[in-house]
């Protein structure tokens, strides 16, 4: 992987992150068109690393909302920001235990598998169209709903299902006000991907030495830039009701990948 596959790469993942088309499909995606060969083991590390760049991004966003969040915590009474950092840690227990119990066959996963992308792309653009037609969303997160969300996004660590697009559909299919669900799903995935990159650095010390660092600093820094203008878009999008344009664009995009896998 050189330099400018890198910065592409990077720049994919964060535009992709926070829209609700599926970055790890994309990226997915990009390295079969850009003919990117890259071990298993290796293309995960990659995606954590994109994933870490765009992490930072949701919390230069919501630094003020982190910040309270943290805050509440320490504080150690009970108090709306409190129980908010409990929901969003509950949120974030199903793909815990699905990436200590299930990590070999998760990265098996990540090998440009064109179909299963495809198909997965077509879930997310059928779910985003459902979604924009939902009304009374004007609830807050309950923490049966957390619980919920985070089981949604367990799955959706799936490449070509969108975490951030299944997660805020579902939230909305729940009543949950379309700004709040926008908001929960992108603070849910942070413990998620410090957590994912912390333990892939400590068991996986070879890989980091196998990877170029050069590449992986410029995708990293493209990916952070780039995602903190997607995600300020896509709060804005949220809330005016346009997820139905995303899932066009999802059903294109999964409909070529089932194409090209074939023909």
């Amino acid at each position: 992987m050189n330099a400018g596959e890198a910065i592409a790469l990077g720049i994919i993942q964060g535009l992709t992150e926070f829209l609700p088309i599926s970055s790890s499909g994309h990226l997915e995606l990009a390295k079969t068109l850009f003919g990117t060969s890259i071990e298993a083991e290796e293309s995960l590390f990659l995606v954590l690393t994109l994933h870490m760049a765009t992490a930072l991004s949701t919390v230069v966003v919501f630094r003020t909302e982190i910040s309270d969040l943290l805050k509440g915590l320490i504080a150690l009474k009970q108090n709306e920001s409190t129980r908010f950092s409990l929901k969003i840690l509950l949120s974030t227990l199903p793909a815990v235990l699905v990436g200590l119990f299930l990590q070999t066959e998760i990265e098996s996963l990540f090998s440009q598998n064109l179909l299963l992308i495809g198909i997965l792309l077509l879930v997310t653009a059928l779910l985003l169209f459902i979604a924009d037609k939902a009304k009374n969303t004007d609830q807050s997160v309950s923490t049966p709903q957390a619980l919920i969300l985070g089981l949604v996004q367990a799955v959706a660590i799936l490449p070509g299902l969108s975490r951030s697009g299944s997660t805020i559909a579902t939230a909305v299919l729940l009543g949950i006000d379309r700004e709040k669900a926008a908001r929960f799903s992108f603070l849910m995935v942070l413990p998620l991907i410090f957590g994912s990159m912390a333990k892939k650095i400590m068991d996986t010390e070879n890989t980091i030495e196998a990877t170029n660092g050069l590449p992986l600093v410029l995708g990293f820094m493209a990916a952070f830039f780039t995602g903190i203008l997607a995600c300020k878009w896509m709060i804005a999008l949220v809330k005016k009701s346009q997820l139905k344009y995303f899932s066009i664009y999802c059903f294109i995009i999964g409909g070529i990948a089932i194409a090209y896998e074939f023909f």
